[in-house]
């Protein structure tokens, strides 16, 4: 844990809980950025020469931690262009359920095109309310965050892939912001159609980076009048099919999505299991010591398993403390949120503890 503290310098100064906002960047990604920019200084356009393959090779290691195909994995700037470029694709008869309160980026791009909606609301009993409302309402694609931007409430990853074998028609598609990044997840055996994440926060990549991940049956509902029209003729854009075209247009970065593949890569030397354990085993003391002190949501309580982000039920002058006493979150959804990545410790949750403990 020290090896992995000393690899982000704030930690040393501040107690760092708002990775559900932002995660930080290590020393190790300082220093490769450093010396990216340091050879595009030296080397000018010659330094994007083969800008394609190392874009490539970005995909690639995405598919291979997600385990998805990496024919059908883009790099986008964040989920929500991601998102708006997947939803621009569908037939307008498409009726989407949403969960309520769930992130502008999925809720709001869905209701801004006027698609046919219905809502479901996040309690304890989440699960069999959506079969429920699925049964009722009958829609063609399910749309939701993994992980809750607010609550910290996480679907039962087991339940959507029986959901997609009990209704194989519709398209589970998935933001994973507030959650790739925390626990080995596999993509082709998921039961998701469609899974958008951007790379700052649990990925701990810096801004302007994320990643799409499409299953081969969704594409025979994505941009279906395309085909129709002549396909670009010039020679930089050969062999490009449509959906990089719309994902993918203009330039990539090598700075963003280069610094998302080292993200990876050390994500890999530390090892996911490692990783999850660890985020798993500092959140459920957590969940415990919230719950004892009657912080939590009912919803929040009563659910086996949770993320590693809380909404604590206090008011201003806490998070005023909070902040005071270097601990770095913010307030959301009419509480405090925080959330625990691989540089916490219990002696960050303690820390929390104290402070809440001696302003009640």
């Amino acid at each position: 844990m020290t090896e992995i503290r000393n690899q982000f310098p704030l930690l040393a100064k501040t107690t760092y809980v708002n990775t559900p906002g932002s995660g930080i960047l290590s020393k190790d990604i300082l220093e490769w950025r450093r010396q990216h920019d340091e050879n595009y200084f030296n080397a000018g356009s010659a330094f994007r020469i083969n800008q394609e393959s190392f874009h490539q090779g970005v995909k690639q290691s995405l598919a291979d931690f997600f385990n998805a195909n990496v024919q059908y994995t883009f790099l986008v700037p964040n989920f929500s262009f991601g998102m708006n470029t997947f939803l621009a694709g569908l037939s307008r008869s498409e009726r989407f359920l949403l969960l309520q309160e769930d992130y502008p980026s999925v809720n709001y791009a869905v209701e801004s095109r006027g698609f046919t909606t219905d809502y479901l609301q996040i309690d304890e009993q989440l699960e069999e309310n959506i079969i429920a409302k699925i049964e009722r309402f009958k829609p063609t694609v399910f749309a939701f965050s993994l992980v809750q931007y607010i609550s910290g409430i996480k679907l039962d990853f087991d339940f959507i892939k029986q959901l997609k074998k009990q209704y194989p028609a519709i398209l589970f598609i998935a933001d994973g912001t507030q959650f790739c990044g925390t626990e080995s997840f596999d993509f082709e055996a998921s039961g998701l159609d469609f899974l958008g994440s951007s790379g700052y926060k649990w990925m701990l990549s810096g801004y302007g980076n994320g990643f799409v991940f499409l299953k081969e049956g969704v594409l025979s509902r994505l941009y279906a009048d395309v085909p129709k029209h002549a396909m670009p003729t010039e020679p930089f854009l050969k062999g490009r099919g449509v959906l990089s075209l719309y994902f993918e247009p203009g330039h990539l970065d090598t700075l963003v999505f280069g610094t998302l593949q080292q993200s990876i890569l050390s994500f890999q030397r530390l090892g996911m299991n490692n990783i999850e354990n660890l985020i798993k085993k500092l959140s459920k003391k957590a969940k415990e010591a919230f719950a004892e002190r009657d912080l939590l949501a009912p919803s929040v309580v009563e659910r086996t398993d949770h993320s590693s982000i809380y909404n604590l039920k206090l008011n201003g002058n806490t998070y005023e403390k909070l902040s005071t006493e270097g601990v770095i979150c913010l307030p959301r959804g009419g509480g405090i949120r925080v959330g625990f990545h691989l540089y916490n410790t219990e002696e960050d949750l303690e820390k929390i503890l104290s402070v809440i403990d001696r302003q009640r």
